[in-house]
């Protein structure tokens, strides 16, 4: 999908869903198969722990820095009837389930080599950043970015998206957004960026992105 169709000059992007794999239900499915035993189920209990990370969801609170890992298991487990030992192995696995999506880290080299300007925004605690920012080398290519961890606000609240695109040092109008959820593009552009692409996959990502006057060259399909 394609929004606002006008050329940017610089791509931005999203992490979970986008850059790194985040497939809650598998993750589920494989730690607690006592509590989701099929496909059904996981995606139940997904919605019950992150609560569809809404602004004023627990999960959340996680995401902007305001909350440790420890009480937010507590009150996870609280609320699921899970343990907290489980809740906490949960968040503990976290950092390896999100592992790096082949064709999207491509598709990051190619635009670093055809020297568009690369951001990212993202709603990631801070635990987590910093992990991800020691495994993967990759991150380099991008001038700077923000995770909600640091900064203590996270999608869709505008103003995170205020800050990114204040740490770009970019005009607005010249931000591409790249984001799995349709919710936080429809934000992005009511904050006046440019342009935003959602995610399905890699190639239809590049596809999106030369339609908004972006030459990247090409995936294979």
């Amino acid at each position: 999908m394609v929004t606002n169709g006008v050329t940017a000059k610089s791509v931005v992007f999203d992490f979970g869903g986008v850059l790194f794999n985040w497939r809650p239900a598998d993750l589920l499915r494989s730690l607690f198969p006592q509590h989701a035993p099929d496909a059904d189920t996981a995606q139940a209990l997904v919605k019950t722990i992150f609560q569809d990370l809404t602004l004023d969801a627990d999960w959340a609170a996680f995401d902007q820095g305001r909350i440790e890992p420890e009480p937010l298991a507590q009150q996870i487990a609280a609320r699921t009837g899970m343990t907290v030992a489980e809740v906490g192995q949960l968040i503990g696995a976290i950092p390896d389930h999100l592992s790096p999506k082949a064709d999207t880290v491509e598709l990051l080299g190619q635009l670093h080599d055809a020297g568009v300007p690369l951001y990212f925004l993202s709603n990631m605690p801070a635990p987590y950043a910093r992990e991800l920012e020691a495994r993967h080398a990759f991150l380099g290519y991008f001038k700077a970015g923000v995770f909600s961890g640091d900064v203590g606000f996270s999608k869709p609240d505008p103003q995170i998206y205020a800050l990114a695109a204040e740490r770009t040092g970019q005009p607005v109008s010249d931000l591409i957004f790249i984001d799995d959820l349709a919710e936080n593009i429809d934000v992005a552009a009511t904050s006046g960026w440019g342009g935003g692409v959602v995610f399905k996959n890699a190639n239809q990502a590049a596809r999106d992105l030369r339609a908004l006057g972006i030459d990247i060259g090409s995936l294979d399909e």
